[in-house]
Formats: structure tokens, sequence, C-alpha cells
């Protein structure tokens, strides 16, 4: 396995290739979000704008919140597509639900910009279809996201926030070049198995089986040695590249996981029963993958009062500074977002009697590549909590980094 900087250095030389060299900003495709009203309209196309309130609040529901936020969105997206006009940028818009479905090759070759405006879900599914998958061509579309209402969302892979105030200062700085690209490295799941077919997938957002008739990847013979050592004949690149991370874990989460995990195609076969493997990007980082391995100010002074010494001036000390051990420890948690590495995360171990087998698997470490075979009952594979595949007993999935399959976005500040 290469050394970090060795990779790092290595993947930057790829990178380098799929940076445009002549990027003009002429066409702009805006995907906007899916507003909680706009969802209930979906959910109940039957009724009229009055029924529709009504039933909302007989549920208990704020109307006049859901009515607000739904407006705070609309007139973002104006604003955001007045700002592309004004510098001469001809604009397609398209709803995050449409765009989930219909989009197609031609319409993401057709734009030099795709433009989410809303969350971090709405930039996620947009990244999706900025797949070298949905490519007619090496050249890569390269994403800018807006966060439309930063009061009540974070928007982490949006532009800054400042830039929901004034996001005519942003187009501006795109058109004329004053920005910085990153690369964004993404997941590559491949299924191996005996046959090369892959489950259906369901889409999570709304409940229903995927169908993406534009996207297709062919079956490939696994090469001798990856199909003697994983012990399969096929391999199947799963269509979908995973920003944030790839989980894997049952389907109820108070059944438990159990999973065998092969770490950077060693020879050591890790055996573990938890709640569910994380396997995360460094954009993953600052999400789930924060959330799982965090810890607190109380778990800090827990720990401190634990030692034999808890009660000693140095100790007392550091008791007083939770807050801020439990902080810098959470910071460090974090890892650029065109880190090669992936880093794995097993959530809630179990620790007792043979497991984990063998007693020295770590519960969280950085990789390049991580082999996982399903011993669950009714698991799944899910892709940045949006695209799920079944993942029952026997099923196989590596998971991997490619320079290739990174995600181009704008960066300003």
């Amino acid at each position: 396995m290469l050394k970090s900087k060795q990779l790092l250095q290595q993947f930057s030389k790829e990178y380098a290739k799929y940076t445009p060299t002549n990027f003009r900003l002429k066409r702009a495709l805006v995907v906007t979000k899916l507003s909680r009203y706009e969802f209930e309209q979906l959910r109940h196309p039957e009724l009229s704008p009055d029924q529709l309130q009504q039933k909302l609040r007989d549920r208990g529901t704020d109307v006049e919140m859901v009515l607000h936020l739904h407006k705070v969105h609309k007139d973002f997206e104006r604003r955001i597509v007045q700002s592309f006009q004004d510098v001469g940028c001809e604009v397609k818009l398209s709803s995050r639900l449409e765009f989930r479905s219909s989009l197609s090759k031609d319409v993401m070759s057709w734009a030099d910009v795709i433009v989410p405006v809303g969350g971090d879900g709405t930039f996620l599914l947009s990244a999706g279809r900025a797949s070298p998958l949905f490519a007619l061509s090496q050249q890569k579309t390269p994403i800018v996201g807006f966060n439309s209402d930063p009061l009540h969302s974070e928007g982490r892979l949006m532009l800054p926030k400042h830039y929901s105030d004034n996001p005519a200062d942003a187009v501006s700085r795109i058109k004329s070049g004053d920005f910085k690209w990153m690369h964004r490295s993404r997941v590559r799941t491949t299924m191996l198995g005996s046959n090369g077919k892959i489950p259906e997938p369901t889409d999570l957002f709304r409940h229903t089986e995927v169908k993406m008739e534009q996207v297709s990847t062919a079956p490939e013979i696994l090469d001798q040695d990856m199909a003697h050592k994983y012990k399969a004949k096929m391999k199947r690149v799963l269509p979908y590249l995973a920003l944030n991370e790839v989980f894997i874990g049952e389907h109820l989460s108070a059944r438990v996981s159990h999973l065998q995990l092969v770490l950077d195609h060693q020879d050591v076969v890790n055996k573990t029963k938890c709640s569910g493997l994380c396997v995360s990007t460094g954009t993953g980082s600052t999400s789930w993958h924060t959330s799982i391995n965090r810890i607190t100010s109380r778990d800090v002074d827990d720990l401190l009062r634990s030692l034999p010494n808890g009660n000693s001036k140095n100790v007392m000390m550091l008791r007083q500074n939770a807050e801020e051990i439990a902080q810098r420890y959470n910071q460090g948690l974090l890892f650029a977002p065109d880190d090669p590495r992936l880093c794995y995360s097993i959530r809630e171990q179990i620790c007792v009697g043979v497991w984990p087998s063998p007693k020295t698997f770590k519960e969280r470490d950085f990789v390049q590549t991580v082999f996982v075979k399903s011993h669950c009952i009714d698991a799944n594979l899910v892709i940045d909590g949006s695209i799920s595949f079944p993942f029952n007993d026997g099923a196989k999935a590596l998971l991997e980094v490619h320079p290739e399959d990174a995600l181009l976005t704008i960066a300003l500040d």
C-alpha cells in the first residue's frame, strides 16, 4: 500500500487530466430542491391548495412555516436564475424530482456548470448525475451549489453562506474565472458474484424502485487472482458513485449486522458483529463519519475521572478544558475532500468473547480498498443515504477510490 503522501501526489497528477483549461460559462443547469410544500402536493395531487393546507393542519403541521419556507426557497431560486442570466448565461431549470428521473446525457453535456440550489441533499443528487457514466466525453461538468436557506440549513457542500446573501457576486466570480477547482474523491462500488447481476435499487427519497435506463454498466470477468481471493467469477460496477459514504447494515437498526472485511487486499479476513459499516470520503468526513466517531466533553471528563490520579491538580486542570479537548479530537476526524483514502468506521462493534476476530481488528482506520461480504439477514448497501441495494447473506462488494471518479467542483474563498 502506498503511503498517504505518495498516494496524494499520484492522484493529483491524475486530477490534472480532468481539470478544464478553457472553461467558459455560457450555459447553466440549475437544479432546485423539492420544498416540503411541493412534496405534500405530490403526495396529494387530488387536493386543492385549501384542502391540502387543511389536511396538513389536521395533521398538526405548522402550515404557515411550511409555506414561508417554500416562498423563501422559490424567491432565492429566481435570484439564482437571474444572476446567471445577468452575466449572459443561458439557463435551464430542473426540479430535484425531474433531475433524478428524466435528465439525459445530452442535457448533462449541454451544461457548462450544474448549479444545485437548496441544501446538501440537492447537491448530493446533482453529484450523482455528474458522473462519468453520464458524460459523453472525458470532460467533466463542474458543480457549484447555493444554500437557499442558510438560517435553517448548514449546507456544508454549498458555497459559503455569505454568497446566499449576494449570489450575483459568486456568479460574477465564476464568469470571470476567479475561483479554484476542487476534486472531491468518490467511492466506487463493485459487486462481485457468479453472474454479474445486480439487484434492483430503491430510491430512498421516493421509496420506489429506481429505473435509470440511461445508466448501464456491463458485467466483467474477474482476473484470476481476484477470482481466487474473493471466490467470485464476475464483477459489475454499480452505476452510482458515493460522494459522502457507503453504508452497509441490517435494514432494521435493532438487528446486529454480521460482516466480513478484507482491507487493502490483505490476507486477513476480519469478522465483526456491529450496527453497520460506514465507509467515508473526505467530503463525507464532516457528516455521518463524524457523528459516528465524535466524543463529547462529558466523555472526556468521564475518561479523566477514571484515571488513578483523577483528582490530582493536573488532571483537574484538564477536566476544566474538557470541551476544548473534545473539539480538538472531533476536528481531527476530518480529512480533505480530495484525499484519495477512505476511512471505514464500525458502528458499535461487539467486543465480547470471540468478537471481533481477530482481536486486533480496528474499529476505524484509513484504507485504499474495502472488500465486504455480508452474513446479514435483511441488509442494504446504501449510497449517500439515497440509493439502496439489497445486500444479504453471501453478497460481496469492493469499495475503492479512482481519480477519474472524482467530482469536479468550483470553490470560492
